[in-house]
C-alpha cells in the first residue's frame, strides 16, 4: 500500500503556518489502498457482464418458445374444430398431457397472455398509432374509401391531371421559347424572345410572384431551350447563336462551348457549331454531359469539363444522302440512344457510342419542308413522341419504327419550340396549340397514350402555347405561352410543394424608410467635427427623424388672394407686383413696326425734342416712305415670281 505521510516530510513553525493560511498542515493524509480498489472494480465489471448475458440469454429463449409456441397451437387448434365435441375432450387431455411430459415454462395461459400482448404491440407498430386502436370497422372503411378512390381514378384518368389552380408569372411581353424546372422542384428558369432568362423560387416568393433574378445571357439572342443538369447544379442555355452555354444555380457562367471553323467543308473536322444553334438537353445519367444541335446540319455532343471542343459529331443525312437540318434532339431516358427531328420531316436515332451509322430512322414521320419542334421519350424508355410542324402529334415505338402506333392532327403549331411531355405515370400525353392574334384560346390538350383518344383541354390564354413542361415530383403543369406568361397548374391536394409554398404567402409591405433615408458615406479619417454618425438602422432613423422639427415640418401650400402671415400673396399688393402683372397681361400688337411709329408722330411734330432739331435746317419738312401696293404677280412670267 502507499502511504503519503505529512510527518515524512517535516512539520512547519505553527505561528508561519497560521499566518500563510497553512493551519491544515499538520495533519496526517488519507491512505489509499490500490490493490482494493482495483479488485472491486473487477468485480463489478464481471457482475454487469453477466446481467448482460444473462439478459440475452432470456431473450433468445423466450424468441424459441414463441416459435415453437405459436405453429403447435395452430395445429391443435385446427385438429379440434374437425372433430365433435367427444373427441374434442380427448384430444385436449392428450395436449394437456402432452405439454406438461415435453414442454417447460410458464403456464398455457400466461402464454397465451404474453402472445396477446406481442401481438398487440406488433399491431401497434404496424398502424403507427399513439393511444387507444381504432375500431375494426373504422380502418376497414378507410381502406375501402381508399381503394374506391384509386380505382375510380384508375378508371378515369382525367382525375389525375392537377388543374383544378393556377398561379400566373409574368415573364415579358414577349414569347415564353423555354421552361426548365430543377429536379426537386425548387427553382423554375423562363427565358423568351425577349432575351431575358428569369429565376424564380418557389420557396422564396411571395404571392406578388415576383423573380429573383434576371439576366440576359447570351445578349441578343432569343432563347431557345433552357434545362438543369440531373443533379441541378447547373443549367444549360440553347440561344439562336452557335455557341451555348452552362450556367450555375445563381446564373453565372461556368462554360462556353467554342466556335468552329465556319470556312471548313466536313463539319466532323470543326471543334465547334458554325451556325444557329436549334435545340439542346442534358444527359439523363452523366451529368457532365450535353447534347446540341445547329443549322449546320450536326448533332454534337459536349462535356462541361472541357468547352475546347466537342465530344462527338453525329450528322443526319436524307434519303439522297445529302445534308439536313436537325431541329430537334434528345436523349433516350438511359441515355444509350440520341433522337433528331429534321427539316425533311424524318427521325433518325444513333446509339450514343456509334455515330456514323443509324440505329433506327423514319424518313416520312412528319411533312417533309416542316420543323419537328419536339421529341420526347416515354419514362418506360419504349415509346418515342413527336411534335411535328405539320400540325401533328404521333407516337412511335422505335423496335417498330416505320409506321407511327397513334397520330393526332389538327393541332396548330408556329413556334420551332413547341412542346409535348408525358404525365408522370406514362398515361397521358400533353401538347399545346398555337393561335394567330386575335384568332381565339391557345389550348393544352390531353391524350390517353393506349388509344389517342382527347381526355382533356384546358384554355389557357388567349395566346398560342407554345412550352408545357409536367414535374413527376411536384406533379404540376408548367405552361410558356407566346403573350410571356409562364403559368402553372396545380392540386391543392395531388401536388406537392411547387406553386402552393408561395400562394400562402401574403404580399410583403415596401418600406418606405428605405427610399427616404439618405445613402451614408464612410468616412474614417475625417476629423470628429465632420464625421457623420453612424446609421443604426432604417427604422431607427426614420423615428428621429420625425422627433427633429425641422426634417419633419410640412411644407406649406401657396396663399391663395391676399398675403396673410407675413407671407405675400400669389398676385402680391405692391406695386412691383402689380407692373408685373400687367406687363404680362400687355397683349399690344407690334407686328408692323412702321405703325407703331407713326403711332407717336404727331406728338414728335408738336414738341420735337430729339430727331426734329436735328434736322431743322437741312429737311425741315418730314418725308416719309410711302407703301407700295402689293403687284399681283400672276401677269408675271414664271421665272419672275418670287419662290417661296
Amino acid at each position: 500500500p502507499l502511504v503519503a505521510d505529512a510527518e515524512t516530510l517535516g512539520t512547519p513553525d505553527p505561528e508561519l503556518a497560521a499566518t500563510m493560511g497553512f493551519s491544515g498542515f499538520g495533519k496526517k493524509a488519507r491512505t489509499f489502498d490500490l490493490e482494493a480498489m482495483f479488485e472491486q472494480t473487477r468485480r463489478t465489471a464481471v457482475e454487469r457482464s453477466r446481467k448482460v448475458l444473462e439478459a440475452r440469454e432470456r431473450e433468445k429463449e423466450d424468441q424459441t418458445e414463441k416459435e415453437f409456441r405459436i405453429p403447435y397451437f395452430d395445429s391443435s387448434a385446427s385438429a379440434s374444430s374437425a372433430t365433435g365435441a367427444g373427441s374434442t375432450l380427448t384430444e385436449r387431455e392428450t395436449v394437456c398431457s402432452e405439454s406438461e411430459d415435453e414442454l417447460s415454462g410458464p403456464s398455457i395461459q400466461s402464454r397465451s397472455s404474453t402472445k396477446g400482448a406481442t401481438e398487440d404491440t406488433d399491431d401497434d407498430e404496424d398502424d403507427e398509432f399513439i393511444g387507444p386502436p381504432l375500431p375494426p370497422g373504422f380502418k376497414d372503411s378507410d381502406d375501402d374509401n381508399d381503394n374506391d378512390d384509386t380505382e375510380e381514378e384508375d378508371s378515369n384518368p382525367v382525375k389525375k391531371i392537377p388543374d383544378s389552380h393556377e398561379i400566373t408569372l409574368q415573364h415579358g411581353t414577349k414569347t415564353v421559347s423555354a421552361l426548365g424546372l430543377d429536379p426537386s422542384g425548387a427553382r423554375l428558369i423562363t427565358g423568351g424572345y425577349d432575351y431575358d432568362v428569369k429565376f424564380w423560387d418557389f420557396a422564396g416568393m411571395d404571392a406578388s410572384l415576383q423573380a429573383f433574378r434576371s439576366l440576359q445571357p447570351c445578349e441578343c439572342h432569343q432563347i431557345k431551350s433552357l434545362q438543369y443538369s440531373s443533379t441541378g447544379d447547373v443549367i444549360l442555355v440553347v440561344s439562336g447563336n452557335s455557341q451555348a452555354k452552362v450556367l450555375d444555380r445563381d446564373g453565372f457562367p461556368v462554360m462556353e462551348c467554342i466556335k468552329g471553323d465556319q470556312y471548313i467543308v466536313d463539319m466532323t473536322n470543326t471543334k465547334g457549331h458554325t451556325a444557329m444553334l436549334n435545340s439542346g438537353c442534358w444527359h439523363p445519367k452523366i451529368k457532365e454531359e450535353f447534347l446540341t444541335c445547329s443549322n449546320d446540319g450536326t448533332v454534337r455532343t459536349w462535356d462541361v469539363n472541357n468547352e475546347k471542343k466537342h465530344k462527338s459529331v453525329f450528322k443526319p443525312r436524307s434519303v439522297q444522302g445529302k445534308r439536313v437540318i436537325p431541329t430537334t434532339c434528345t436523349y433516350s431516358r438511359d441515355g444509350k440512344l440520341i433522337a433528331a427531328g429534321c427539316q425533311d420531316g424524318s427521325i433518325q436515332i444513333w446509339d450514343r457510342n456509334m455515330s456514323v451509322h443509324t440505329k433506327f430512322h423514319c424518313r416520312q414521320a412528319h411533312a417533309s419542308g416542316t420543323d419537328t419542334s419536339c421529341l420526347t421519350f416515354s419514362y418506360d424508355g419504349t415509346i418515342l413522341a413527336s411534335r411535328g410542324g405539320d400540325d401533328t402529334l404521333k407516337i412511335w415505338d422505335i423496335r417498330q419504327f416505320k409506321k407511327p402506333l397513334n397520330s393526332a392532327d389538327g393541332l396548330p403549331s408556329f413556334f420551332p419550340m413547341t412542346d409535348c411531355c408525358f404525365s408522370p405515370d406514362d398515361k397521358i400525353l400533353v401538347t399545346g396549340t398555337s393561335v394567330k392574334k386575335g384568332g381565339g384560346s391557345g389550348k393544352l390538350f390531353f391524350f390517353y397514350r393506349e388509344t389517342f383518344q382527347k381526355l382533356y383541354e384546358i384554355e389557357v390564354t388567349d395566346a398560342s402555347v407554345v412550352r408545357c413542361l409536367w414535374h413527376p415530383k411536384l406533379n404540376q403543369i408548367m405552361v410558356g405561352t407566346g403573350n410571356g406568361l409562364a403559368k402553372v397548374y396545380y392540386d391543392p391536394v395531388k401536388s406537392q410543394r411547387g406553386a402552393k409554398l408561395c400562394v400562402v404567402k401574403t404580399k410583403r409591405k415596401e418600406r418606405q424608410a428605405e427610399t427616404l433615408t439618405q445613402d451614408y458615406i464612410i468616412t474614417p479619417h475625417a476629423l470628429p467635427m465632420f464625421r457623420e454618425p453612424r446609421q443604426r438602422s432604417t427604422r431607427k432613423q426614420l423615428e428621429k427623424d420625425r422627433l427633429d422639427p425641422m426634417k419633419s415640418h410640412k411644407p406649406e401650400p401657396p396663399v391663395a388672394g391676399a398675403g396673410r402671415g407675413g407671407r405675400v400673396g400669389t398676385h402680391g399688393v405692391t406695386l412691383s407686383s402689380y407692373i408685373v402683372k400687367n406687363i404680362a397681361l400687355d397683349k399690344t400688337d407690334d407686328s408692323n413696326p412702321r405703325e407703331a411709329i407713326l403711332r407717336h408722330a404727331k406728338e414728335a411734330e408738336e414738341n420735337p425734342y430729339w430727331v426734329a432739331p436735328a434736322y431743322a435746317k437741312t429737311q425741315p419738312k418730314t418725308v416719309f416712305a410711302e407703301v407700295e401696293p402689293e403687284d399681283d404677280e400672276t401677269d408675271k412670267p414664271e421665272w419672275k415670281k418670287r419662290k417661296i
